[in-house]
């Protein structure tokens, strides 16, 4: 217990100070400085890659996947494994030699299950020449933000986020690592309407009816579930039951202060209202209605 306190105390006079700006997004050193070795990597072409903005689902839809396709015929994993393990995040770099590139190229089983936080513009040309599967997660902006200011203040390998006023300012400039959500969302929405490879969910709808979202999943997949399986990973995939798992919940990171926040907090949908001033809504309100006034994209604030 000594030794995890004293390294979480060193990690954070640790954080990252500041962003730096790379090919137009902001980023930090751990997910750029193995750069050409990320663009390098070779998928294949039953890999799936899970692409998110940050805090959208990323953990549940891997969860799911994982259930799905080894949940019967590899059920030690679950036990076993934790999570980011058996779905490696692709541009983390921890030192030279524990990457996810190097976790991606050593998995042994089929189908690889890779996640990815990237724009659509920095996904490694090998997945679209493979033609790969890729599941793309989109959450309201006013709850992604929530999510995201809450684990950037817990996990210590991120830049401290400072108060909440100056991060909601940042968010709405899309001064944030991984750059801005309006970017990301629209940048992967516009990129399916030409790659039908692609399988873009809405965090909202999962929460509203987990069992039919994995149905359409499925029918993306190529996958057929009996009514048990249907039924077993439905239950095992809500919010409560993965955040008491500990294979799940990343309580065995060492750079996650779960005295600040739990990694999964709350996984609802309006928990913003618990953060949003009056003021803030109006101005993010104004701010989302000139931004978004050109997209398609539909997202419920609360269910």
């Amino acid at each position: 217990m000594f030794k995890s306190v004293c390294n979480l105390t060193i990690l954070s006079k640790m954080r990252p100070l500041v962003l730096f700006d790379f090919h137009g997004v902001p980023m930090i050193q751990r997910f750029t400085t193995n750069w050409e070795k990320i663009q390098n990597f070779q998928a294949r072409p039953d890999d799936i890659l899970i692409a998110t903005y940050p805090k959208a689902g990323t953990t549940w839809v891997s969860y799911i996947l994982d259930l799905l396709y080894f949940g019967q015929t590899s059920p030690e994993r679950q036990t076993s494994i934790p999570l980011s393990e058996r779905v490696p995040f692709l541009e983390l770099t921890v030192s030279p030699t524990n990457s996810g590139v190097d976790k991606a190229e050593n998995i042994t089983t089929s189908p690889r299950l890779i996640k990815t936080h990237f724009p659509v513009q920095f996904v490694p040309k090998s997945f679209w020449e493979q033609n790969c599967k890729i599941i793309y997660v989109a959450r309201n902006a006013k709850d992604n933000m929530v999510s995201f200011f809450h684990f950037d203040r817990m996990a210590l390998t991120q830049p401290d986020p400072g108060d909440w006023s100056s991060y909601f300012k940042r968010f709405l400039e899309g001064k944030l690592l991984y750059g801005s959500w309006y970017d990301h969302v629209n940048g992967w929405w516009k990129k399916k309407q030409t790659d039908n490879k692609i399988h873009y969910m809405f965090y909202e709808d999962m929460i509203e009816d987990t069992g039919h979202e994995i149905d359409k999943l499925c029918g993306f997949l190529g996958l057929s579930l009996s009514v048990e399986e249907k039924k077993r990973i439905s239950g095992g995939v809500q919010f409560d039951n993965m955040k008491r798992n500990n294979m799940v919940n990343y309580s065995t990171s060492q750079v996650m202060d779960f005295k600040i926040s739990p990694f999964m907090r709350k996984g609802k949908v309006g928990d913003w209202k618990n953060h949003f001033t009056v003021a803030q809504n109006e101005e993010f309100d104004e701010d989302y209605k000139q931004t978004m006034k050109n997209s398609p994209l539909k997202f419920h604030w609360e269910v």
